[in-house]
């Protein structure tokens, strides 16, 4: 595949102060997005009134009113998140933003900048520009800077050193290896934390966690560090990102309307002084969490005890391993909005296995990591961040529910019922989105229907993966793989009982849905008995 990197270049010299790159308030709001609005409703009214309204007929009435509870349920608390995020990005944050870029002003620094870095092959050209990212940040924050790289490979290695040695030679930078025998990102950051603890490396030192594909964009450093001055209770906070695809343009769209969610979300929950990951793309630590044993030793050994699967190591989701460390220890935690970086997607093959690939790589980590985070209580974090941890595993059923109710009433009555509900989601989804064109570099009229496909996947992967949590994949790492430690007969036996919890899983949704709407009844006590008697 042939990468645009002249295309890369410049959209990453860009950051959230380019007006022409980053719109804001009503100048993404243009005359032909307005048209594209105003036909969309239209359609869905036409189709109102020439489709018989069945939504209210006899037997689909009750149907009806459950799928609005739950929309009504569903919606309420989307909008709570769009409140709070308003009111963290409008109010708190800019006050936050200020009184940190007056200590940054006034000529404060930190003593050091350590960037851990890991990274697996990775495009020279790609490789480059993150580099160059970082030595653009040191030379503006006047701070000399490390890079810990953990590393498996001697190409990636070459690539950094040739770099520096060619570009960056009167920069105080330092380029540290540190070269993993055993295979994996997560032994990588374990053997670089390591050789911290054995430096220099002070308690109130910053430690910038980045991938090898981020590259930060301007400033993205100097509006992260100085909120650790001004909270010394602050222990760890995450940046904003921008996705940047080399691959199909429905997988960028897809990522784009995501990372969209993902700020929305970020803003909510961080105004409650948590979040519910520290992205692994960029955050930024006090090096005195870093230096635990603890805190090492999970990341390069997170693990789960699951009743099917039995004791299971962690593949991926180390984001997830550093935020559960920080939530045990109520840390403050905080998401910078204006910190921002370009992830780089570049999608070889598949773009449909790519994306199923991702989906059970975030939602396995989200479920591996949700269920222990809330046995960890309410009084061991705000109450809201813990409802938000309790909502991801109520909302994974509840997002099914609504189209078997669907279906079901469409065999009770007809089609003319299906078209009905289409058009509920098409109007209803598209009031999401309009709070996420908010969060949006532009305004896409896909997004209502990506996000309503996006919600029913992610829903249907997360089903699946509760089941076998212990089966990992990463393609982005040398194509890894984890699950399946055991012998023949015991995988064979975990194999077939994760199935049949699935179906009977299913097989109650379903069987509740479809009692619950009259189109099958159970059999009654009596019944049941008379049937055994005759037997």
């Amino acid at each position: 595949m042939k990468i645009p990197f002249e295309k890369l270049r410049f959209d990453t010299a860009r950051n959230l102060d380019d007006p022409t790159f980053w719109p804001k308030g009503w100048a993404k709001w243009t005359p032909k997005v307005l048209v594209q609005i105003a036909l969309y409703i239209a359609v869905c009214l036409i189709v109102i009134l020439v489709v018989p309204n069945s939504l209210f007929d006899t037997q689909t009435k009750s149907i009806t009113f459950t799928i609005g509870a739950l929309g009504v349920w569903r919606y309420g608390w989307w909008f709570t998140h769009a409140v709070r995020a308003s009111v963290y990005g409008r109010i708190v944050y800019p006050r936050m933003q200020r009184k940190g870029q007056a200590i940054w002003n006034s000529g404060w620094r930190p003593r050091h900048m350590h960037f851990m870095m890991t990274t697996y092959r990775e495009h020279r050209e790609i490789t480059e520009m993150v580099v160059r990212s970082i030595v653009k940040e040191i030379v503006s924050s006047g701070v000399p800077g490390t890079i810990w790289l953990g590393s498996s490979d001697r190409f990636d290695e070459d690539i950094i050193q040739d770099f520096l040695e060619r570009e960056a030679r009167d920069v105080d930078i330092t380029l540290r290896i540190i070269r993993q025998n055993v295979s994996g990102k997560r032994a990588a950051i374990g053997l670089v934390l390591r050789a911290m603890c054995r430096l220099p490396v002070f308690d109130d030192d910053l430690v910038i966690f980045m991938d090898g594909d981020f590259v930060l964009a301007e400033g993205a450093v100097s509006r992260c560090m100085p909120l650790f001055k001004l909270y010394p209770d602050l222990q760890a906070c995450t940046t904003d990102e921008e996705v940047i695809c080399i691959g199909p343009r429905w997988i960028e769209t897809w990522l784009k309307m995501r990372f969209s969610q993902r700020r929305l979300a970020m803003q909510s929950h961080s105004l409650s002084g948590r979040v519910l990951t520290l992205t692994g793309r960029m955050s930024v630590f006090r090096a005195k969490n870093l230096k635990q044993l603890e805190f090492i030793r999970l990341l390069e050994a997170d693990h789960l005890e699951h009743w099917l699967s039995g004791k299971f190591r962690f593949l991926s989701g180390d984001d997830k391993s550093t935020w559960y460390y920080m939530l045990k220890q109520n840390s403050h935690m905080r998401y910078v909005p204006d910190a921002l970086g370009y992830t780089i997607e570049v999608i070889e093959g598949s773009g449909m296995e790519r994306m199923v690939q991702n989906f059970r790589r975030w939602s396995g980590n989200m479920l591996r990591n949700g269920s222990r985070a809330i046995k960890l209580g309410p009084r061991a974090m705000p109450f809201f961040i813990w409802w938000c941890l309790v909502d991801q595993r109520l909302s994974m059923w509840t997002m099914l529910v609504s189209p078997v109710l669907a279906l079901s009433a469409t065999v009770l009555v007809g089609f003319d019922y299906l078209i009905s509900y289409i058009v509920l989601i098409a109007l209803s989804r598209l009031l999401l989105s309009l709070f996420l064109f908010g969060y949006s570099r532009k305004v896409e009229m896909s997004y209502p229907w990506i996000l309503y496909l996006n919600q029913l996947i992610n829903a249907s992967v997360k089903v699946y993966c509760i089941f076998r949590l212990s089966k990992q994949r990463w393609s982005n790492r040398g194509n890894q793989s984890a699950g399946g430690d055991g012998s023949a007969m015991l995988e064979l036996f975990r194999t077939w009982m994760a199935r049949w919890c699935t179906a009977v899983a299913v097989a109650l949704l379903f069987l509740g849905t479809v009692h619950y709407t009259s189109l099958a009844e159970f059999p009654s006590g009596e019944r049941l008995r008379d049937l055994f008697a005759g037997l």
